[in-house]
């Protein structure tokens, strides 16, 4: 079977399925967990998965997560999830090595894509971070799902 087709109907249904989990659950914690746990045992090239929550202003700190330890702490004027909560817009990077902006929570990671959540009026709720030990791990066609992810998320826990 073409890899495209099993990875769309696979995003298809991992997201039917985190919406049946998440249609009774109110508590945003309980939610990023339970999407954290879905993408990250779905998809072999998330080897990190988890979001970065604002609590201030500027600041983003770790929500829930899988793999490695990440960053605990994160300025929206540093790294690229800052640039994603900045410019709220996705940030799809290939090779993190080629940007200057990258914080290296770990060694291993080599590509990244973070997408932010962004609430009923436009603000910031939280991003949800990706990395792969594998060079440009992410497509469009990754980016398309989780940007409707993120979509769903933010108007959900508005």
């Amino acid at each position: 079977m073409n890899e495209t087709i099993k990875s769309k109907e696979n995003y298809e249904l991992v997201q039917l399925k985190i919406e049946s989990l998440l249609e009774d659950e109110s508590d945003w914690v309980s939610a990023m967990a339970t999407v954290v746990s879905e993408l990250h045992n779905n998809f072999s090239h998330f080897n990190w998965t988890g979001f970065y929550r604002v609590t201030s202003p500027s600041l983003l700190k770790i929500g829930p997560y899988q793999g490695t330890h990440g960053c605990l702490t994160i300025p929206f004027s540093k790294g690229i999830c800052g640039a994603a909560a900045r410019e709220k817009q996705t940030q799809l990077v290939p090779d993190v090595h080629e940007r200057e902006d990258h914080i290296a929570c770990s060694s291993s990671t080599l590509s990244e894509i973070v997408i932010p959540v962004l609430d009923s009026n436009q603000n910031v709720l939280a991003v949800l971070d990706i990395d792969s030990d594998t060079e440009n791990a992410f497509s469009s066609f990754d980016k398309d799902f989780l940007e409707k992810l993120c979509k769903y998320l933010g108007k959900k826990y508005s």
